[in-house]
């Protein structure tokens, strides 16, 4: 019963979008369910076309993947909608029946929050007081909504008798591990756990159930909004190495700091990994855009990454070398 989580390493930005399209294409999965909420978007390019998706699952490029929204996340009836069309997604995109549901005075109330806008740099989706009303117990859930009936289904019985039947499932994290309500730069972190054990709760399904964990590290780090980051760039100095990103929900500028070992090192206490993607080594190593193999990555590059395993202890697996989604050097099951 494979079922692989995928997780954020740092402070989100790493590229889920990019590594869970691509395991949808080579993987196959049965299912992919989406966590979290829509404060953080994933952004799937794939042959000249691209996405950003804040609600619906990553995988939707395989037709064949049932799409599902988990019992513990969060998002608006209008986002949804609107990314079912963009997506050519409709019949495949399943909401359990408690999911929450965001209404537009979630989003009013956190956009009248000076602290929450100014202060943390909330990204103003309503997100923060929906949770509110949920641990209020006050909150609406999509079985109360008319407009949802027709894709209403019970998603943790789904996700494990799909496992039972020995098939693939994938679930998909938000955000980054330092983001977490718990393990986060709190303040200055997200309204949920966004580890790996936070991220499998929202679902419904057992830790005994996972079979690998894939944490994500971009080759640079980034975070949108207050809080700390060591290391931090100045933006002239961003610009200079072609590190300069926009937020996909707010598309304000990303802050950028060289890779962080030490942060790397906590993610993996944190998440426990089986394996680690990398994405944008082209960043760093501008000679490997578009690189599908190992043997076509640079010398150095190539040292850089099994440094990285090296240093911590586990096998990098995936490697993103373009925008996308194919442009991935996938070493599972081979020997570099």
């Amino acid at each position: 019963m494979p079922l692989t989580v995928v997780v954020g390493g740092f402070f989100g930005d790493e590229g889920k979008g990019k590594v869970i399209s691509y395991l949808s294409l080579v993987d196959k999965p049965d299912i992919c369910v989406r966590t979290g909420s829509i404060n953080a978007g994933h952004t799937v390019n794939l042959r000249d076309r691209t996405w950003k998706v804040r609600i619906i699952p990553s995988c939707f490029p395989n037709e064949e993947t049932r799409l599902m929204i988990a019992p513990g996340a969060l998002f608006s009836i209008s986002v949804l909608m609107r990314e079912i069309d963009e997506t050519g997604s409709r019949g495949r995109v399943w909401v359990d029946y408690s999911s929450g549901i965001i209404e537009d005075k979630h989003v009013e109330a956190e956009r009248r929050d000076e602290y929450l806008m100014k202060t943390i740099g909330s990204t103003g989706q309503g997100v923060g007081a929906a949770m509110v009303d949920r641990v209020l117990r006050r909150l609406k859930l999509a079985r109360d909504f008319e407009e949802l009936r027709g894709m209403l289904i019970d998603v943790p019985r789904e996700v494990n008798e799909s496992l039972e039947r020995g098939r693939l499932v994938i679930i998909e994290g938000t955000q980054g591990t330092f983001l977490s309500l718990y393990h986060g730069t709190y303040p200055y972190v997200t309204s949920r756990d966004t580890t790996a054990s936070g991220i499998i709760s929202e679902v419904g399904v057992s830790p005994r159930s996972v079979s690998d964990i894939i944490l994500i590290f971009k080759a640079f780090v980034s975070r949108v909004g207050a809080g700390e980051l060591p290391g931090e760039l100045k933006p002239e100095e961003a610009e200079a190495r072609g590190w300069v990103e926009k937020g996909t929900v707010t598309g304000r500028l990303r802050r950028v700091a060289p890779f962080n070992i030490d942060l790397a090192k906590r993610a993996v206490m944190l998440n426990k990994p089986t394996q680690i993607a990398i994405t944008k080594l082209d960043a760093l190593f501008p000679e490997a855009r578009g690189r599908r193999k190992w043997g076509e990555l640079p010398t150095e590059a190539r040292k850089w990454i099994n440094n990285i395993s090296e240093e911590l202890g586990v096998p990098v697996t995936l490697i993103g070398t373009g925008e996308d989604a194919l442009d991935m050097v996938d070493l599972r099951g081979e020997s570099q």
